[in-house]
């Protein structure tokens, strides 16, 4: 197919009519060694306060988020039940099986549904799960559902230009490279240009085999970053 207009300027290819689409929903997603479910303030807050503050170490998980750390439980849970009563945002929290506690939390935003576009964020954990297979499975779970039941096309991740540590996960987990937004947002009074990363829809099969393979089987040494990065498809250096 030739795609130009009836003036001869090149246009988009037509896009398939999967018919209309919603966001995910507001349900428990389980996994080998996690579960999300949807933010309970009560039931989270005691777990997740303590799993996030009370040192350095803990602490320095909120430097780049737009809130936190919260200076008392009850701090927190004024936050939480803002996150439970958001109209624009789908918070959740992460139970981690192996623990039996509350880690974190992630959220889906900037659902533009007739785009079939949105955006995972508000992603962070407790330092008790990192470099452990929470996020990855987080992820893998949140990805499966918003590809292949939901059909959406494109899935953002989008970070401080700074934090180095989310900017290397978007690119273990398969997230695309696509540029920084100069003084995005100011946050916390201070200025944040924002990385962006993307994930579209028929590069996941590939990138699904990977997260899996590094999930559930038992072969040793195998590094997702490395396995996935032949695959990146950045559209622009990366700084």
């Amino acid at each position: 197919m030739d795609n130009k207009n009836s003036t001869g300027l090149p246009i988009g290819k037509v896009v398939e009519d999967v018919g209309p689409v919603k966001p995910p929903a507001k349900i428990k997603y389980s996994g080998e060694f996690v579960t999300l479910a949807p933010v309970e303030p009560e039931r989270d807050v005691d777990e997740l306060f303590h799993n996030s503050h009370g040192n350095d170490a803990k602490e320095q998980i909120w430097t780049y988020m737009a809130y936190g750390p919260f200076s008392t439980r009850d701090k927190m849970l004024d936050w939480l039940n803002d996150c439970s009563a958001s109209t624009n945002m789908t918070f959740f929290t992460v139970f981690s099986k192996e623990l039996d506690q509350h880690v974190g939390m992630m959220s889906i935003l900037n659902v533009i549904e007739p785009m079939r576009t949105l955006e995972l964020g508000n992603i962070w954990y407790s330092p008790i799960v990192h470099h452990t297979k929470v996020n990855t499975e987080v992820v893998y779970l949140m990805l499966t559902e918003i590809f292949e039941e939901l059909k959406y096309r494109r899935i953002e991740w989008k970070c401080d230009a700074l934090n180095a540590r989310s900017r290397a996960a978007a690119l273990r987990l398969g997230f695309s490279f696509e540029g920084i937004f100069r003084q995005h947002y100011i946050i916390k009074g201070r200025n944040r240009d924002t990385a962006w990363f993307s994930m579209i829809d028929k590069e996941w099969p590939v990138l699904k085999k990977n997260m899996e393979k590094w999930l559930y089987t038992d072969e040793s040494g195998i590094s997702l970053t490395e396995i996935n990065k032949p695959l990146l498809k950045p559209t622009c250096n990366v700084i």
